[in-house]
């Protein structure tokens, strides 16, 4: 449930380039292994920036594909009112745009099948980029303000993409960021009635013992809710037709990942912080994944590349998002600005196997 990477059960997740600093979450594990250098790819999942988040704190590519590209099939089809993804942290794009041609089939009893692409992603590779239009942020989209380091590198990453050729334009918030946190905590109604589903089907009771203190608030608040089951549809939908509504003039957008290198372990962000309300942990993290969370609930794809590094060593990570149905031209991007700054070379001071 936490950008954190943190559980009672299993302890803290380390950040290979700072093991004092927290890798991101919630796909934190994986992010570390490849991270590491154990695994080349590791399976992730995205509800508001899970696969991007440590992709950007771990130096590593991270796309959270369009809705409905990767099914959740057979049993997770279009899962938490559509904002959830299935997809993988890896190191290149070529194992990225690997892995959208390996996984993107359509699974019977899908509500809806993204329209394919003309050719696969691989040989996106090869394709011509063309000209394109390039809404980049230059502000905050939430309650936290951005870290300079992060900015620059946004600046720098604008810059590149106008040597490139392509139409930049700075673009203001597209959302209001208590529309985010209020379809948030009204979809705590339905947390709780999943986690009332489970405990029965587990047999275990509900309790400061079997949930962390943070879930057992959230669960505590979405049970005790007197929002009706449909606010948080309502707000999101909202929140889409806004957002299309203020970005439908781009081709792809340039924002940093998070604002933030990534943070020390603990904090407001973490589900094991026993001081924290349910809207207290909510609000802090809506305001931290300002620039990934909006793109889950458009249902564009989005992807966090690494394209730079902080003064202490610690990696940046810069997002670019696409149409909807538009991997095509994030793979085509992202493969220009890979070549443009390469990243591979990189490592952390922590390696699988020593140095």
């Amino acid at each position: 449930m936490s950008i954190m990477g943190e559980s009672m059960i299993n302890g803290i997740t380390h950040n290979p380039w700072n093991l004092e600093r927290s890798t991101g979450g919630s796909s934190a594990g994986a992010a570390a292994a490849v991270a590491v250098g154990i695994t080349p790819i590791a399976h992730g999942n995205d509800g508001g920036g899970s696969i991007r988040i440590p992709a950007a704190w771990c130096g590593l590519v991270g796309l959270s594909p369009s809705r409905g590209r990767v099914s959740g099939g057979p049993c997770n089809q279009d899962a938490s009112f559509g904002l959830s993804r299935e997809f993988v942290l890896c190191r290149t794009v070529r194992d990225m745009a690997g892995a959208l041609d390996a996984f993107s089939d359509p699974y019977p009893g899908d509500p809806f099948i993204i329209v394919r692409p003309n050719r696969s992603y691989v040989e996106e590779l090869s394709q011509p980029t063309g000209t394109l239009r390039v809404g980049v942020a230059r502000t905050k989209w939430g309650e936290v303000d951005c870290e300079p380091e992060v900015l620059n590198a946004v600046e720098s990453t604008a810059a590149l993409l106008e040597e490139m050729g392509h139409n930049v334009t700075d673009i203001e918030p597209p959302y209001e960021p208590i529309e985010y946190l209020r379809s948030n905590l009204a979809k705590t109604f339905f947390f709780a009635t999943s986690l009332e589903e489970t405990a029965r089907t587990l047999g275990r009771p509900i309790n400061a013992d079997t949930l962390e203190p943070i879930n057992l608030k959230l669960y505590e608040y979405g049970r005790n809710s007197q929002r009706r089951p449909g606010d948080a549809e309502e707000g999101y939908r909202r929140m889409r037709r806004r957002v299309g509504e203020a970005i439908h003039a781009f081709d792809i957008l340039l924002t940093p990942t998070m604002p933030m290198v990534a943070l020390p372990h603990g904090g407001l962000n973490s589900t094991i912080n026993p001081t924290l309300s349910a809207e207290e942990f909510k609000a802090a993290d809506a305001a931290h994944i300002q620039y990934t969370g909006v793109f889950n609930v458009s249902g564009q794809p989005a992807v966090s590349l690494p394209l730079a590094q902080s003064a202490s060593g610690l990696p940046i990570g810069i997002q670019i998002v696409g149409r909807f149905g538009d991997e095509g031209t994030l793979v085509r991007i992202a493969r220009d600005l890979e070549e443009a700054r390469p990243w591979n070379k990189r490592r952390p001071k922590t390696w699988a196997g020593g140095k």
